[in-house]
């Protein structure tokens, strides 16, 4: 599936053009995705859940290839198949958790009218809601209040006009901090992926 988005994104960029920005400007951005989210620990990695983000983001240009990207997500995070203790009985639940989420990356432009881009940097998630959602159950005072890691993102954008563009892109968010207040050591974070599309508002 990630190789599919990405190579529809590849498609986009190469038959389609965006006039590049300059130092200075400031472009808005609001979009939304498809989550594929998992839980990574020292030994395995969890079943994939599938959940929504909705963003709102600002580009500040230093100069045609270079800017600085802030973003904020709200996130759909969690797992399949995992499992919560009864007493001396294991039960199987699928877990969601909702973040607020603020990566601030480099966010390099790049292709022939700089319509390409790829950003990196850290981010920092702030724990909404966590739920055990086969048996409907509030499990957020198990789980840290905050998530740390590193994002990554490669997108296109398409020109509507000259202030107005339509992105679509695909990023990556690898936590490294522990996301249970008590794992018993197996070291549990968030691993998210994300298909995302969107508008970006040009101001001047």
């Amino acid at each position: 599936m990630k190789k599919l988005l990405i190579t529809a994104i590849v498609f986009c960029g190469c038959t389609l053009g965006v006039l590049a920005q300059a130092k200075g400007d400031i472009e808005l951005a609001f979009g939304t995705g498809v989550n594929f989210s998992t839980a990574r620990t020292s030994e395995n990695q969890a079943d994939t859940k599938t959940g929504f983000n909705v963003s709102a983001g600002a580009d500040f240009y230093f100069s045609d290839r270079w800017s600085i990207k802030a973003k904020l997500y709200y996130d759909q995070k969690g797992w399949n198949n995992g499992y919560i203790t009864d007493g001396s009985n294991y039960l199987i639940t699928d877990f969601r958790l909702n973040y607020l989420t603020v990566p601030v990356m480099a966010n390099w432009h790049f292709g022939k009218k700089r319509n390409w881009y790829l950003n990196f940097g850290p981010y920092a998630g702030f724990l909404l809601k966590a739920e055990a959602t086969n048996y409907d159950l509030d499990v957020k005072d198990y789980y840290k209040s905050n998530d740390f890691g590193l994002a990554l993102g490669i997108g296109v954008k398409i020109p509507v006009s000259d202030k107005l563009k339509f992105f679509i892109e695909y990023d990556e968010q690898a936590g490294f901090s522990e996301i249970l207040q008590d794992d018993f050591g197996n070291g549990i974070s968030n691993d998210r992926g994300a298909f995302n599309i969107g508008l970006n508002f040009l101001l001047k």
